[in-house]
């Protein structure tokens, strides 16, 4: 057996004192090809060409803000004591969910701003934003962080994994769960259907693609939460992100349900000529 113990060095660039990290890097392509992608297809239902673009340079600072609040949250008893560090987001510590929580506010003030639709404008963004996440989980890679318990090289051969990924899953002599890639591939799998869905334009009501992507990536983020080891927790009895999942996906079931068989007029994802100027719903 050939074993490579060599890891990636986190550190893309470094000139002088200046260091560009791959995480950064990566995040940054995640969000340049997540903006693109809705971009186009906020062109094909009819928005104006910048409209995604100056949504995002609203969404994405107050989502990164969010991000670090929500962690910081969660790590009080910490930050409390070394409130210094509450800035040091260069150190780690964001959280996603806070980031989609505070992003998704943002997304919601910036559709009543321009009097769009807000049912139709998230469902433009959600699986641009579910496959930003799948490429952005690669930098957690890299840091080697985000991973899940101890597990036996034989173990990750038997995943027919690739070299590099397995020496990455070695940290101090440990093997562990390869948890980013877990996450990574269930979002792009789940980007691929979110696509499928919204094409499928007699099938989907506005606000049913942002609804599934909500139970997609709920589903599968308890149950790979589940197999980390640095969840953020409420108490000793608790993963934040396993009970935050369980309520996403439950309630988004529920409005699901309720959206389609009770209330929620019957409008379709889009129609031959949209009008996205209304107020928000």
């Amino acid at each position: 057996m050939n074993v490579l113990l060599s890891v990636i060095d986190p550190v893309a660039i470094s000139i002088g004192p200046i260091k560009i990290n791959w995480y950064g890097i990566i995040i940054a392509l995640a969000m340049l090809i997540g903006i693109s992608l809705a971009t186009k297809e906020a062109q094909k239902l009819g928005l104006e060409e910048d409209t995604m673009v100056d949504m995002a340079l609203w969404a994405i600072p107050i989502g990164f803000i969010g991000a670090r609040l929500y962690y910081v949250l969660f790590k009080w008893d910490y930050y409390i004591q070394n409130p210094s560090e509450i800035i040091a987001i260069w150190n780690g510590g964001i959280a996603i969910y806070g980031g989609l929580i505070a992003g998704g506010l943002a997304v919601y003030w910036f559709a009543r701003r321009k009097r769009m639709t807000l049912t139709l404008l998230l469902d433009i963004l959600a699986p641009s934003v579910l496959l930003a996440q799948s490429i952005g989980r690669w930098g957690n890679f890299i840091n080697q962080e985000a991973h899940g318990g101890p597990v036996t090289r034989q173990f990750l051969e038997n995943l027919y994994l690739p070299e590099f990924i397995i020496n990455q899953m070695n940290i101090n002599g440990t093997y562990y769960h390869p948890t980013f890639l877990y996450e990574s591939l269930w979002s792009l799998v789940g980007f691929a259907l979110l696509l499928l869905l919204r094409n499928k334009n007699q099938f989907l009501r506005q606000g049913e693609v942002a609804l599934s992507y909500v139970i997609w990536y709920s589903a599968g983020r308890f149950f790979i939460e589940g197999m980390r080891t640095d969840s953020l927790w409420i108490g000793d009895f608790l993963r934040v992100s396993q009970g935050l999942s369980l309520v996403l996906f439950v309630a988004a079931m529920g409005v699901l349900m309720y959206r389609r068989y009770y209330t929620y007029p019957p409008v379709p994802y889009y129609k031959d000529e949209p009008k996205l100027s209304k107020a928000a719903n």
